[in-house]
């Protein structure tokens, strides 16, 4: 499951921002069903970010958001993010020169398709 917070940050919020979102990320790297973490910038606007994480499973997602050092340290940035969806399930993957691999589809209306 792969999760995108993108940001809209003043230029000149920029490095305060950045301290925040490092604290997020930690917060959420320590907890069960993390898989990695990303902080992004736009190479063509500065003022665009994105807060990325992998995690095993939508539920070990939402246990994270329901400890308090992510309540603390992450709860709050994620609030400022864009008001848009933000959780997504993968149902393709494929490695580099590999085949696509298709994983159905966890929301029940989509099951059996």
């Amino acid at each position: 499951m792969l999760v995108t917070n993108r940001f809209v940050v003043p230029e000149e919020s920029a490095g305060t921002f950045t301290e925040r979102a490092h604290a997020a990320l930690a917060a959420l790297a320590a907890r069960p069903g993390y898989r990695r973490g990303q902080l992004l910038r736009a190479l063509d606007d500065p003022r665009h970010w994105c807060l990325v994480t992998e995690w095993e499973s939508v539920g070990t997602y939402r246990r994270a958001l329901g400890a308090f050092d992510v309540k603390v340290n992450a709860t709050p940035l994620l609030a400022e993010s864009l008001d848009e969806p933000s959780a997504y399930e993968a149902l393709a993957s494929a490695e580099p020169d590999g085949q696509v691999e298709v994983t159905p589809s966890d929301r029940a209306a989509d099951s059996g398709r």
